[in-house]
């Protein structure tokens, strides 16, 4: 398929933005905004927002921020997160993680590719779709959503519920290297608890230690792993002990109280109620008694906010033949005029609230590559940021006609 001239034009303008979109990364990244600490970063989006001319900005209850754009009946979001995880060991990045630096053609920084390049991609496409009349009957929200590295979702179960805002679809910009992706596995945080009665370690018998308990049922949670369900596009769910902590009266004295943390991957057909069964023969299976302990996330956000989730997030896909990825599609040969590659995040996203708990179609198309998310090498090309605002442009008249 050959370039059209919607998209000549397109990634023609997006062009010229290169160096505003560069700089506009490298201030981002240059903000720290761990989750619950977004303020500030808040603020320097919304200053460019107001810039390329957003009819509206506010931001919520939450600390969300909301650039609008368009009053029409299809209501369209495209969302980043714009908190990050922490530095980690900063021996291990080869450049300052708040330094904006670029070199050759590249933007690094924690932050840059998960998420924070989609965010100043969206705000030029938006910039774009005005200057160059894509506009139709749609209201458009570009949100900068808080607090998704701790808690994947509570922003939008706060958005639709709080600010009453429902999409009717959704564009995740998490990094998918300007592919196609079309959903991920789901997850959800749990605990296992056992108890044991505490006495002195120089006589082990007298007591039941928590500790020896516990092994016995991790060994039948690694088993577990190996079996279970594969799916053909989500993968493999996956179970993992990820932190172990124990209550004693002493150093010498044996364990009453064991406590693991489990991460649980959910591919498709796994849900809340299956983990919780699965969990439950395992112990039985370990020849135990243990506690499952659900966890909720309570953390105020940077307004004060407390807005308790529980910590289950669904497993999400939209089908292939599904109009919305059908119309980004199609949207994405329109402006590159060649065919995507169509895939599924490793990791999770805000997706799980948008399409796993409300069911709103949602479709992720964005710049830089998820292997960098996290990591010391954290980074995005500039071309990515150009090529993306390109699609931005476009996409919300597509999706709404």
């Amino acid at each position: 398929m050959g370039v059209t001239k919607v998209s000549r034009d397109l990634l023609t303008k997006a062009e010229t933005y290169r160096e505003e979109l560069t700089k506009f990364l490298g201030d981002l990244v240059s903000i720290k905004s761990f989750s619950a600490g977004e303020r500030e970063v808040v603020q320097r989006i919304r200053k460019e927002m107001e810039k390329v001319g957003f009819d509206e900005v506010r931001i919520d209850g939450l600390g969300n921020i909301l650039g609008r754009i368009g009053s029409g009946k299809r209501v369209i979001a495209m969302d980043a997160h714009i908190d990050t995880v922490e530095v980690g060991n900063e021996k291990l990045w080869k450049v300052d993680p708040f330094g904006g630096v670029v070199s050759d053609g590249v933007i690094y920084g924690r932050g840059a590719s998960d998420q924070k390049a989609g965010m100043a991609a969206m705000v030029y496409g938006a910039r774009i779709m005005k200057e160059e009349g894509l506009l139709g009957d749609f209201t458009l929200y570009v949100t900068g959503t808080v607090m998704e590295e701790d808690c994947d979702g509570l922003c939008w179960r706060y958005i639709i519920k709080e600010d009453g805002i429902r999409p009717d679809y959704v564009v995740i910009t998490e990094p998918t290297n300007l592919n196609i992706y079309r959903g991920h596995r789901g997850r959800m945080e749990l605990q296992v608890r056992t108890s044991g009665l505490s006495c002195h370690a120089s006589a082990p018998e007298r007591g039941i230690n928590a500790i020896y308990k516990m092994s016995r049922i991790i060994a039948e949670i690694e088993r577990l792993n190996e079996r279970l369900t594969d799916d053909f596009f989500l993968g493999k769910g996956t179970i993992a002990v990820t932190q172990i902590f124990f209550k004693s009266p002493s150093q010498n004295a044996v364990a009453d109280e064991c406590t693991i943390q489990l991460d649980r991957r959910l591919t498709a057909g796994e849900t809340k109620e299956t983990v919780i069964r699965e969990l439950q023969e395992v112990i039985q299976m370990a020849g135990e008694e243990a506690e499952i302990v659900e966890l909720f996330y309570e953390r105020p956000s940077y307004t004060g906010t407390v807005y308790p989730v529980e910590k289950y997030f669904p497993t999400w896909v939209m089908e292939e033949d599904s109009e919305i990825v059908l119309k980004t599609v199609n949207t994405y040969r329109e402006v590159f005029g060649e065919e995507p590659f169509i895939d599924k995040w490793t990791f999770s996203t805000n997706g799980i609230a948008t399409a796993g708990v409300f069911s709103i179609p949602t479709i992720g198309f964005g710049p830089a590559n998820e292997i960098f998310a996290h990591s010391p090498d954290d980074q995005c090309p500039v071309d990515h940021l150009v090529r993306a605002a390109a699609m931005y442009a476009l996409l919300p008249l597509r999706l709404s006609q």
